[in-house]
C-alpha cells in the first residue's frame, strides 16, 4: 500500500506525511529489534561474544597468575584449584594463557574486520563509478581470491615476519577482496536508484554522492559481513600460530597453545580441550550473532 498516495488523497500535509513515514520506520526498527531479542540463537551469540570481549579487556583482573611465568617443577599438572585449566609443558598456568589469548584473538579480529571493511568500502565505492578502477581493482581481487586464504596468509607472514601487526596486515589483505566485491555490488544497485539520478540532476558531485548518499546505504551489509570476517580472522590467526607462522612465542595465542598441546596430547589432554573449546565457542558466538545482525539490519528482512 502506498502510504504517501493515500495521505495525499485524504488531503494530508507533507509534514503529516513525513511524520507518519518516520513513525512507520521507527516501528519497523522496533519490530526488528524485538525479533532479534526473541531469537535465542542470536542472543546466545551476542552473550558469548560479550563475555569473551570482557574477558579480553579485564584479563589482568581475571587471570590469577602471569601467563609467562615458567615453573618447570609443576609442568603438565592436571586441572586443580591452583591451576583451573592445568599447566603446560613449561609449567605455565593454562587458564591465564587462555584468558590472555582472548586479547590476541579479539585484537586481531577487530583490527582485521575494521581494516578490511574500510578498504573494501573505498575500493567498492570508487569501482562502482570508475570503469578503469573497476577493471584494475576487481582483477587484483580475483587474483587474490584465486589463492587459498591460508596459503596467501602464510606467504605474507613469511615475507613480513612473525608479529601480531603482520598477522593483522596479512589477514586484512586476505579479507579485503570479499569486502570490496560486496561493497561494489551494493553500490552498483544504489547508484541506479531514482534519488541518485535526482542528485546528479541537481548538480551534486561524485564525491558527495558516493560518501553522503551511497556509502551510508551500503554500510549494513558490510557491517554484517564484518562479523563473519571477525570470526574467520580468529580461526585463521589460530591456524597460523598453530603452524608457527603467526603470533611469536611466548605470546599466549590459542593456536600456539593447541600446537604445544599436540605433542603431549596423550598425557595432557587439557592443553587441547580448553583452548579448543574456547576457540570454537567464540567463533560460534560470532557466527550466531552475525546471523541475528543480518536479520536486524538487512532491509529485505522486514
Amino acid at each position: 500500500m502506498d502510504v504517501s498516495a493515500t495521505m495525499r488523497n485524504n488531503g494530508e500535509s507533507p509534514e503529516d506525511m513525513l511524520q507518519l513515514q518516520r513513525k512507520l520506520a521507527k516501528e519497523q526498527r522496533e519490530l526488528k529489534l524485538r525479533k532479534f531479542l526473541y531469537n535465542r540463537q542470536s542472543v546466545m551469540g551476542l552473550v558469548i561474544f560479550v563475555v569473551v570481549l570482557l574477558v579480553a579487556i579485564f584479563a589482568p583482573l581475571i587471570a590469577r597468575q602471569s601467563p609467562y611465568a615458567v615453573d618447570v617443577a609443576h609442568r603438565l599438572q592436571a586441572p586443580s584449584k591452583a591451576h583451573w585449566f592445568g599447566t603446560d609443558s613449561l609449567g605455565r598456568d593454562l587458564f591465564s594463557r587462555v584468558v590472555y589469548g582472548a586479547r590476541i584473538s579479539m585484537t586481531v579480529g577487530f583490527s582485521v574486520g575494521l581494516i578490511s571493511g574500510f578498504l573494501g568500502l573505498v575500493i567498492g565505492l570508487y569501482s562502482s563509478v570508475s570503469s578503469t578502477m573497476d577493471s584494475i581493482m576487481m582483477r587484483i581481487c580475483d587474483g587474490l581470491k584465486a589463492i587459498p586464504s591460508i596459503l596467501l596468509a602464510i606467504a605474507l607472514m613469511t615475507a613480513l615476519g612473525a608479529d601480531i601487526k603482520n598477522v593483522i596486515i596479512s589477514l586484512a589483505v586476505v579479507s579485503t577482496p570479499n569486502m570490496a566485491r560486496l561493497a561494489r555490488s551494493s553500490a552498483l544497485v544504489i547508484k541506479e536508484q531514482t534519488y541518485i539520478e535526482a542528485m546528479r540532476g541537481l548538480g551534486a558531485g561524485t564525491q558527495r554522492i558516493l560518501w553522503k548518499h551511497i556509502a551510508p546505504n551500503i554500510l549494513s551489509p558490510l557491517i554484517i559481513q564484518m562479523t563473519f570476517v571477525f570470526a574467520t580472522a580468529i580461526i585463521t590467526e589460530a591456524a597460523l600460530s598453530f603452524l608457527g607462522a603467526g603470533v611469536p612465542a611466548p605470546e599466549p595465542s590459542w593456536g600456539a597453545i593447541l600446537s604445544e598441546g599436540r605433542t603431549v596430547i596423550y598425557n595432557a589432554q587439557w592443553m587441547i580441550i580448553f583452548p579448543g573449546i574456547v576457540t570454537a565457542l567464540t567463533v560460534l558466538g560470532l557466527n550466531l550473532f552475525g546471523d541475528g545482525l543480518r536479520d536486524l539490519l538487512d532491509p529485505q528482512n522486514g
